[in-house]
């Protein structure tokens, strides 16, 4: 993903100093240059002052916005006064994208005529009128900001984190591999509900995988250069090379879905078949993809990868679908959150070590050649899962960490211990609203951002597990 790009806009009002306008456009290219990011910004020549106060000039901006559709990622409106938002409704009503509201703060010693801004009692005329036109905006604390602070710039970055989620959720391509397994009701899912929701489901058999892996030769470029992919992403040194060359071949298949259907995050059934029939167990290729920037969930469990893809979109990182597994002692708000395998290994303490799925041991030794195994590293953490009912998608975000706490040695698969405040009152929660017994993790506290992109920008249920 390149540079992101915001337009810039710049309120005005007819006592309005030219100055301030002036001021205004070189503070907010500084502000987001410095921050990383670019700009698309009107000709200072094109109204008067390069600014919006009337519908007519509202109607001059939304025109040139309309020029480059598709070339940003948010509005950045810019009050550095009281400014008249009637022009600014005219200008963005059909922006389509996220809105930032800031306004300058005034300065004690500059209160006079001349000086006073006004844009703190401003906002909110402006944020009365979007909601009357119903035009979806974005405000942050503090309620006045100047653009060269070190607090725009936090606001600056959660905007933009905003921003990438409301782009990549609004229209997703989703690959569901294999059926629903047969026990696993809780990862029900309804196709048609995440359709309105802009998600496209692109569903494969699993016999037809199994056919393409059985054509694979062993030579196979492809194949061959999979297999030194998966050596340098994890410890694949116990593994047997008949087992390295299945998971290869599956890893190559899935990225010709991937390829060929446009996918951005998927869904495997990833038990018992695989190891059934192709004796492996495919975690560690679910690890990698997660790190490779294609999100990838288990056990066909569609609503965790939507979860899991806009966390990875909010955090620019990895995340992972995991169990809640196991209580932690007598501590009532630390919880062992766990998967077998397959969470990526930028999330994980140190490098794993791939070995065969103790479960499947058990019954059938040898067949589960596959799991990544290691432990969670410690961070703060955001988690979050979602479920569809009634034409509508239910979604929670709350935070926590991992601690980094040991977790026994003969505890197999991936774990973490995660501390998470009021966790009891959270569990009950999530059990009396129908989520599942998978939650999503990312690297660091997103939750405003994420509540912000779905709440106010893409139209699905949030609903709170806080206290």
């Amino acid at each position: 993903m390149g540079k992101q790009t915001f337009a810039l806009y710049f309120g005005n009002r007819g006592f309005m100093p030219a100055e301030l306008i002036k001021d205004a456009r070189a503070d907010m290219v500084k502000a987001v240059t410095d921050a990383g990011y670019d700009y698309l910004m009107m000709d200072e020549n094109s109204t008067r002052y390069g600014a919006v106060e009337t519908r007519e000039e509202g109607r001059i901006y939304a025109s040139w916005l309309k020029s480059h559709e598709g070339e940003f990622d948010g509005v950045i409106l810019c009050m550095p006064i009281f400014v008249d938002e009637n022009g600014a409704a005219a200008a963005l009503q059909d922006a389509n994208v996220p809105i930032l509201m800031q306004a300058y703060p005034d300065e004690i010693g500059k209160m006079d005529f001349k000086y006073r801004r006004d844009a703190f009692c401003g906002k909110f005329s402006v944020t009365d009128v979007f909601s009357q036109y119903k035009i979806p905006f974005t405000v942050m604390k503090p309620h006045v900001v100047h653009p060269l602070t070190p607090a725009f710039r936090r606001n600056l970055d959660d905007f933009a984190a905003v921003c990438r989620v409301v782009r990549g959720m609004r229209r997703m391509n989703l690959g569901c591999i294999g059926a629903r397994t047969t026990a696993f009701k809780t990862v029900r899912f309804d196709e048609i509900t995440l359709q309105r929701h802009g998600i496209n489901v692109e569903s494969f058999d699993l016999s037809e995988l199994f056919a393409f892996v059985e054509r694979k030769v062993d030579d196979d470029p492809a194949v061959l250069r999979k297999i030194a992919d998966l050596e340098a992403y994890t410890d694949f040194s116990g593994v047997p090379h008949d087992k390295k060359l299945t998971l290869a071949k599956i890893a190559v298949v899935i990225d010709g879905y991937i390829e060929e259907y446009k996918l951005d995050a998927l869904a495997l059934r990833c038990w018992n078949e695989m190891e059934t029939y192709l004796r492996v167990c495919p975690c560690v290729l679910l690890s990698e993809l997660n790190d490779r920037g294609i999100v990838a969930s288990c056990e066909i469990d569609m609503c965790s990868a939507v979860t899991m893809r806009a966390m990875a979109l909010a955090t620019e990182g990895s995340a992972a679908c995991l169990d809640w597994n196991n209580n932690y002692g007598d501590d009532p708000d630390k919880v062992i959150l766990f998967h077998c395998g397959s969470t990526a290994q930028s999330l994980m303490a140190g490098k794993g070590r791939v070995t065969s799925h103790k479960m499947f041991d058990k019954t059938d030794p040898g067949s589960g050649w596959g799991t990544n195994e290691g432990r969670i590293a410690a961070f703060p953490m955001t988690f979050s899962n979602c479920k569809t009912e009634d034409g509508r998608i239910t979604i929670y975000f709350s935070e926590g960490e991992f601690t980094g706490e040991p977790i026994e040695d003969g505890y197999f698969g991936c774990a973490g211990v995660a501390k998470i405040a009021g966790l009891q009152d959270k569990l009950i929660r999530l059990a009396r609203g129908g989520f599942k017994h998978h939650t999503t993790v990312a690297r660091g506290h997103v939750k405003n951002v994420l509540e912000e992109a779905f709440g106010t920008y893409l139209g699905y249920d949030v609903t709170s597990i806080e206290g």
